[in-house]
């Protein structure tokens, strides 16, 4: 079943003359499901080589897994230089993996399908936006997708239409629309005010709440101290956030928080404001820890109060759980903010009608940026809802700043938080649900796509596949590293003989090239020449 804006875009995409096509959804919609339709699409009109190019490694198996739901198997692991996998439809790669590749990519994927995941990414560093349109030249179509409408403040990103500078889709399936739908969940944005004192890279020394006009850099610094771990305004916040979630929890009983913090000393620090205010554990998930990935997954899964991020948890990350946030980030930029509301916006059968929160610092540029948010939300409230929420609306100040400050020298020294109408918990966070709209999903039968070569997928009896092919393959290649660990201690050979042994046994030339057939053909090799030591 597909939601009714997706499968107006697939009959947009069908009778789109040109090769490339640009969906803009709100977060939380289902780009994810929209995108992989149309590759199963056009792979069944006529087969060829799949691609999918995301932000992060971390997405790149959140896309395989939800590839292999729909029969389509995607290879996460592919690097630059190995062959595609021939019993995989294609592979998911990052933006990065594809500055490092383009022209081996370009003869690989010509006349194949790829898909450009948050396609703003493209436009993050010149190389990389110059290998995109090297890799994919070829490719008969190029699906590009985005959270949000984006500028071309620099340099045009590939595959996109441009009106001056503004990205022009081919299908726009806003915030407003998908609230209408019942497709996403209402956010709401307690703003907190506060005094902050602090003093300048240049030995000045200040003082101000949110509500006092300062010029950029000043801004910058203010809103530094307010989230400063060493000052009362954070611990104060993540308080009124944890027991908002509580609350919620109540009813939801697996709800989950997320609070984006500066970096790892930050987060490290904001885990123990909430282990010593609140008396909750933390995870913890940032940029440079190889096991992030693994912990948003775990967390995911599990009942967990709380996840602190530092740029891992801002866009196409999938934690349907999560209902309060707390934004304790100095980044302000528009892009950045709603990719991380999407995060709260997700709905899930059990919870459909329920409200989320974001707590936010009474910022000017964050409250900017909520007041479009809020906004749509606003016409959809029924009048009772519609007074309450005007306690949290400020009149909407005309202000974009930047940062920008000698870090080195900056010195919080105080932060205090305080309550100016948009700080207290609102009664209609824990009121009746939010009346969603029906949400008929529109019928869709999938052509099978290729079957890809070598071993077929074993498949249940809705007729999908019982396990994604990555995970079976992974784990056969993990069953033959502990095979091969085995044999080197018995055979009493190095790891590198015993591996070229057991290639030359099944036909292979490195393991990270085999099929899952040829992966157990290593096995049995392995297990037999075992038997007769």
């Amino acid at each position: 079943m597909l939601r009714p804006w997706q499968r107006r875009a697939l009959d947009a995409l069908a009778d789109h003359p040109h090769p490339d096509f640009l969906a803009v959804a709100t977060p939380g919609a289902g780009k994810t499901t929209f995108a992989l339709v149309a590759m199963i699409r056009e792979l069944s009109r006529q087969p060829g080589p799949a691609v999918v190019v995301a932000p992060t490694a971390h997405l790149k198996i959140q896309w395989a897994d939800a590839a292999a739901r729909l029969g389509l198997h995607l290879d996460p692991s592919w690097s630059a230089g190995q062959p595609f996998s021939p019993d995989m439809h294609g592979i998911v790669t990052t933006y990065q993996q594809v500055a490092s590749a383009a022209v081996d990519l370009a003869q690989r994927v010509a006349h194949g399908v790829v898909v450009l995941d948050e396609v703003h990414h493209a436009g993050d560093d010149r190389a990389w936006g110059d290998s995109v349109a090297t890799a994919f030249q070829f490719t008969r179509r190029r699906i590009a997708l985005s959270g949000t409408p984006f500028r071309s403040d620099t340099q045009a990103i590939p595959f996109v239409r441009y009106d001056f500078d503004e990205a022009q889709p081919d299908v726009e399936y806003g915030y407003g629309d998908a609230l209408a739908d019942g497709v996403v969940r209402p956010v709401y944005f307690p703003r907190i005010d506060g005094e902050m004192e602090w003093v300048s890279a240049d030995g000045s020394h200040h003082s101000a709440s949110f509500g006092d006009a300062l010029d950029r850099t000043l801004t910058a610094q203010r809103l530094r101290t307010a989230l400063s771990l060493h000052g009362e305004w954070l611990p104060s916040v993540l308080v009124r956030a944890n027991s908002a979630l509580m609350k919620v929890r109540r009813t939801h009983p697996d709800a989950g928080g997320l609070v984006i913090a500066i970096d790892t000393e930050h987060a490290s620090g904001i885990v123990r404001l909430l282990r010593e205010r609140c008396g909750v554990r933390a995870v913890v998930a940032t940029s440079d820890d190889p096991d992030a990935s693994d912990r948003i997954a775990s967390f995911a899964r599990s009942a967990d109060p709380w996840i602190v991020a530092v740029r891992m948890v801002s866009e196409g990350v999938d934690i349907p759980r999560l209902r309060v946030g707390v934004w304790a980030t100095t980044t302000a930029t528009e892009l950045f903010f709603r990719q991380a509301v999407g995060r709260l916006v997700r709905v899930t059968p059990d919870t459909r009608g329920a409200r989320s929160m974001m707590f936010l610092p009474d910022d000017p540029r964050l409250r900017a940026h909520s007041m479009g948010i809020s906004e749509a939300r606003r016409h959809l409230l029924k009048r009772k809802e519609e007074q309450e929420e005007d306690l949290l609306a400020d009149p909407l100040e005309a202000m974009v700043v930047e940062e920008g400050e000698q870090i080195s020298l900056f010195q919080a020294v105080a932060a205090t938080a305080s309550d100016n109408g948009s700080s207290e918990e609102p009664e209609w966070f824990t009121a009746d649900p939010f009346p969603a709209a029906d949400q008929e999903g529109v019928p869709l039968t999938l052509f099978p796509p290729p079957t890809p070569g070598g071993k077929v997928p074993q498949v249940g009896q809705d007729g999908l596949p019982i396990q994604a092919m990555h995970v079976t393959k992974a784990t056969l290649r993990k069953r033959n590293a502990d095979l091969v660990r085995l044999l080197v201690r018995r055979a009493n050979m190095d790891h590198k003989a015993v591996n070229l042994e057991l290639n030359r046994l099944s036909g292979i030339k490195r393991i990270s090239d085999a099929t899952a057939d040829q992966l157990e053909q290593r096995l049995e090799a392995g297990e037999k020449w075992l038997t007769r030591l």
